[in-house]
């Protein structure tokens, strides 16, 4: 009843605009001043609250998401609604009478009729612009060149509906699972979780690596800290700052132990620290997600076609950047080196899991090069190559490790790739919400009592 209500809603509020952009013709119809007093307010109205169905979202941003795109699905009605008007009325066929011999009328019809359809496109897609997020750049961008293009500038803006009204169902949806269940903080594990990221990024305070997911744990009761460490070290020098970081979550949160989630290298770096740096009585848990323990053989095969020389020069343009991002001694070439699939079979020779800390281990795959964002899109087949199936960057016989190992991707060409495991890019996709996973983990971690 109430699909079909609001499907009677939209007609109408298509229609009435349909009416009014083509005022200058239908005023000859519907006695003139009267016809316009009717129209112009409910006009005004449809601008302000465009369907009183988004009155029940959950936030201000999402009303204002799902108000614009439903000013650019009516434009889009009324649009062609009015194409076909104003077609019929210069093919002379219109059955309003006095309009087919009158070319100044018509012509004063088409001005109106494109001031109208304006107002209510620029007042859709201006909403959309500001509150979507998984339109990203991409399809703001595409939006603004096809805009000039007839025919597909519709076909591209019913697209971008597409996107930012699956974005406010499923927003809200996530909402409204959280409001349900905050009270039973089903992620409040018995000791705080720790989110160790991968080479070459940092912790940095307004630009989040692991994206939206900390936030969505957080607001189910769980308690995240991160590791802190540099960005490009060998992974003994990562895995005793990470061991300095442990030991400084115990001394402000008072608790005996962590639960550590290590992404790409900081899995390599968090075993460490528990084998080498005296970390196993501080750690109840690592999960580790898309790591490495394996290493790379594209890596080895990179390492072997560069000249010394010019890894040298690679580097130092590397450590050079990652200085001024933060780091203080940022080595390029041993992060790498430890990457390779020899320098990973002496790791895993050399630190031994602890018996008394649980471990288990997460991976995916792209099922396509063109699912991944850039440059996984392009590295993957140079993976693909030498390591298999693959996510972008890491082989796929790499991943597990430990006791439980789970395996994600998603039907179609798209997959999962390294980066869409820690949220890199805030993207929805079909058959993974990444949030909802990592909520579903850290649940299970407190079921097991860590």
């Amino acid at each position: 009843m109430k699909t079909f209500a609001k499907t009677l809603l939209h007609i109408a509020s298509a229609l009435l605009i349909f009416l009014l952009a083509n005022a200058v013709a239908f005023t000859k119809l519907f006695q003139g001043a009267y016809f316009l007093i009717a129209v112009i307010p409910c006009y005004i109205f449809i601008h302000t609250e465009p369907s009183v169905f988004h009155l029940k979202l959950k936030t201000a941003k999402l009303r204002s998401l799902a108000n614009g795109c439903e000013l650019l699905r009516l434009f889009l009605f009324s649009t062609i609604l009015t194409i076909v008007f104003n077609s019929m009325g210069i093919a002379g066929s219109t059955p309003i009478d006095g309009i087919r011999n009158a070319p100044a009328l018509w012509a004063g019809n088409v001005g109106l009729s494109i001031i109208i359809e304006s107002l209510i496109f620029w007042n859709g897609i201006i909403r959309v612009y500001v509150t979507s997020t998984q339109l990203g750049i991409k399809w703001r961008v595409i939006g603004i060149v096809c805009g000039w293009v007839p025919i597909v500038h519709l076909i591209v803006l019913g697209k971008i509906i597409a996107i930012s009204e699956a974005e406010v169902k499923l927003e809200n949806h996530k909402l409204v699972v959280d409001e349900t269940r905050v009270p039973e903080q089903i992620c409040r594990t018995k000791y705080p979780i720790l989110l160790v990221h991968g080479v070459f990024f940092r912790d940095w305070k307004f630009i989040n690596y692991w994206g939206r997911i900390p936030a969505e744990l957080e607001k189910n009761g769980a308690w995240i800290f991160y590791g802190n460490h540099q960005s490009a070290l060998p992974v003994s020098e990562s895995g005793a700052e990470l061991a300095a970081r442990i030991k400084e979550v115990l001394r402000v949160t008072g608790a005996k132990k962590v639960n550590i989630i290590a992404h790409s290298k900081g899995g390599l770096d968090s075993r460490y620290a528990i084998s080498k740096c005296g970390m196993a009585p501080y750690v109840a848990s690592l999960t580790t997600i898309n790591t490495p323990h394996r290493g790379c053989e594209f890596a080895d095969y990179l390492l072997s076609k560069i000249s010394p020389g010019q890894q040298q020069k690679i580097a130092g343009a590397y450590n050079s950047t990652l200085k001024k991002l933060g780091d203080t001694n940022p080595d390029f070439l041993s992060a790498v080196r430890d990457l390779t699939a020899r320098r990973c079979r002496e790791i895993n020779d050399q630190v031994l899991d602890s018996p008394t800390v649980f471990y288990q281990s997460v991976g995916s795959k792209l099922n396509h090069a063109s699912g991944g964002r850039f440059p996984l899109n392009f590295s993957y087949q140079l993976v693909n190559y030498f390591d298999g199936d693959n996510d972008g960057l890491v082989g796929e016989k790499s991943f597990p490790w430990g006791k439980n190992y789970t395996f994600l991707t998603v039907k179609g060409t798209r997959g999962i790739s390294h980066g869409d495991m820690i949220d890199m890019n805030r993207e929805n996709f079909k058959g993974f919400d990444v949030r909802e996973f990592y909520i579903q983990l850290v649940k299970k971690l407190k079921e097991q009592g860590f």
